[in-house]
């Protein structure tokens, strides 16, 4: 009994004591700089830095600002954290990686100065209280997107850089799609692994209870819909294990950072294929045991637009920095208002077209409208209309009150951001943005809005507006639930939205390069293929002595003086169905072939691969 009674009470956890709970646990100060001085000064004297290196220390309003983000700061003691996302930042820069914040942080001046959010968030309007302020408590969030290729690589240098012991990714359960659906499916009916496989791949990644349907109406699975009545049984088990748990596998962006004591507060086990330790928590617990969740998103896109700018080096010489093109570019916004933004970040859509067409933008604010009116709820709200009316003269601006014009005046008094409501309610009540942010996120709350229009209505006529007016202004306020969107998400978004334009618009072969390698948007290659053969780039085939692993651009005509340069886009290795990736790299290693036999003794590839080379005509220049 006394050996059971002692057992227990090495079981015990205490929540505080064992678990952190309480606490926050960022990583030590001095592996983010701090070795002498505290990390609030550090940070401090980091951003001023900036200030100088962006230009604005001649600017009062960008001083103020910084001191006031500071003393929001260092009230909760956050310093460590936006010190420990910089370095995580500088490091995958440092790496040759693109790399931007998204989300609530950009809207933060210290964030900018860091080096954390490209966009100005003053000169965009952009708010700190949406992202911190002394009324909340909770940690910030920041997320990072990276290069989806080179993802892993991010996550291998934040263990590198603070060390095994302090870092940890995020769980998350898996649930069944098609691709997994099927293998285990076939592998329960006693199937032939290599027609399992087969099956499997065949699908893009799509939910199981859409395998039926993509057999229907995909071009891709003409053959494999042909057999369907063969697999009869087999479609019925893959769609009835749709979204049912299949284990738990690694969160795709979340990453733990703590001080030395994490492994002692969080059960770890290791991750398949990487062996990066994963904690047991998953994302919606670790806030709450005081851990810095940082999520680095692999975003597709960044990948996609990274090959695009190596290729237009490795070809022309000419390197290219996205982050410093030139703001306001013709060429650019005509691409855009011209709707032919097929492979552009989030304006590639049919429905994103449609209203690029009818919004006709002219400047990055216009494209952070946009991307921001976008959105259900907006239009389900019926906000696009009466704001493209607006803008284009049909109908005049209208506001709720003078008082409210500077707020709503770049959207002719529509409505669209988080932030114009923080604005709203601030103004006319008296209160500070933070409490203007805290009233915003309590309209979420349907029990909640009697007593905050209660509260909205006695603050608004104490400061003097009259009855109508504190009644529109609330409608508009009752309504933004449903519709807003947060003005710091949509800059963030509308950077990317610009820069895959402006490579569009200006190295469409290297662009068209980069989408096809990484396949970043909605639209299959066939379509993307087409597309870029209708804006006049020359699509060029497969060829073993000119195709590489992946897909390049290539000098067609010009390099004379005069002469303009035309580039036409050579299709890759890879998209030779059943190549390998080792097989691809020693074709490209190997080039240039004198002959038939030299290829087929240098490169060894396989006889299926050799047949479907000849077929796509890739061996036709050995006349073959």
């Amino acid at each position: 009994l006394e050996h059971t009674r002692a057992t227990a009470e090495e079981c015990r956890v205490d929540p505080e004591e064992h678990l952190g709970i309480g606490s926050v646990h960022f990583p030590e100060p001095h592996l983010v700089g701090a070795e002498r001085r505290t990390a609030q000064r550090v940070l401090a004297s980091r951003a001023a830095a900036g200030m100088v290196l962006r230009g604005y220390d001649r600017r009062r309003e960008y001083w103020e600002r910084m001191h006031h983000e500071l003393d929001i700061i260092a009230h909760h003691g956050f310093a460590t954290y936006f010190l420990t996302v910089a370095q995580v930042v500088d490091d995958v820069r440092a790496m040759g990686i693109r790399v931007a914040a998204r989300g609530s942080g950009a809207g933060s001046l210290v964030n900018h100065l860091l080096g954390i959010a490209h966009a100005d968030p003053v000169e965009h309007g952009l708010l700190m209280e949406r992202f911190l302020s002394k009324r909340r408590a909770v940690l910030p969030d920041i997320d990072v997107d990276v290069e989806s290729a080179r993802r892993l690589e991010v996550y291998r240098r934040i263990f590198d850089r603070f060390g095994g012991e302090r870092v940890a990714t995020v769980a998350m359960p898996e649930t069944y799609r098609v691709r997994h659906a099927v293998r285990d499916v076939g592998a329960a009916l006693a199937m032939d692994p290599a027609e399992i496989d087969r099956i499997a791949k065949s699908f893009p990644h799509i939910r199981a209870r859409d395998a039926r349907a993509a057999l229907e109406e995909l071009p891709e699975l003409k053959e494999l819909a042909g057999e369907k009545e063969r697999y009869g049984r087999m479609w019925d088990l893959v769609e009835a294990l749709d979204a049912l748990p299949r284990g738990v596998a690694m969160h795709p962006c979340g990453v733990l950072l703590s001080d030395a004591t994490l492994l002692g507060r969080t059960p770890v086990v290791p991750t398949s294929g990487e062996g990066f330790p994963m904690a047991q928590f998953d994302k919606d617990d670790v806030e709450d045991l005081g851990l810095l969740k940082l999520d680095v998103l692999g975003v597709r896109m960044q990948s996609a637009m990274a090959h695009a700018v190596a290729e237009v080096e490795r070809a022309s010489g000419e390197r290219v920095d996205l982050d410093a093109v030139p703001e306001g570019d013709p060429e650019t916004y005509g691409l855009i208002r011209s709707t032919e933004t097929l492979g552009c970040f989030q304006i590639e859509s049919p429905g994103q077209r449609d209203l690029v067409g009818r919004l006709q933008p002219e400047t990055f604010h216009d494209l952070v409208v946009d991307i921001s009116l976008f959105r259900p709820g907006p239009v389900a709200a019926d906000m696009v209309r009466p704001f493209i009316d607006r803008r284009h003269g049909r109908s005049p601006a209208r506001y709720p009150h003078p008082d409210l014009e500077p707020a709503l005046r770049g959207t002719y008094g529509v409505v669209v951001f988080h932030e114009q409501l923080i604005d709203i309610v601030a103004v006319m009540t008296g209160c500070g943005r933070g409490e203007a942010d805290r009233v915003r996120r309590g309209l979420s709350d349907p029990d909640s809005q009697g007593r905050i229009r209660t509260w909205f209505a006695q603050h608004a006529t104490a400061r003097g507006y009259d009855a109508e007016t504190v009644a529109r202004a609330w409608e508009i306020i009752e309504a933004f639930g449903s519709y807003g969107f947060c003005k710091a998400h949509a800059v963030a978004f509308a950077v990317p939205t610009y820069q895959s334009a402006w490579l569009k618009a200006h190295h469409p072969a290297a662009f068209y390069a980069g989408l096809l390698t990484h396949d970043p948007g909605m639209y299959p290659k066939r379509l993307l293929l087409a597309d870029a053969r209708r804006r006049g780039v020359p699509v060029l085939p497969l060829d073993v002595n000119r195709s590489g692993v992946t897909h390049r651009v290539e000098l067609v005509s010009g390099g004379n003086q005069g002469e303009p340069d035309v580039w036409g886009l050579r299709l890759a290795l890879s998209d030779v169905h059943g190549i390998s990736e080792a097989e691809a790299r020693r074709i490209a290693e190997g080039q240039p072939y004198s002959s038939l036999l030299d290829f087929w003794q240098r490169a060894r590839p396989s006889r299926p691969v050799a047949d479907r080379l000849a077929q796509v005509g890739a061996l036709d220049a050995f006349g073959a």
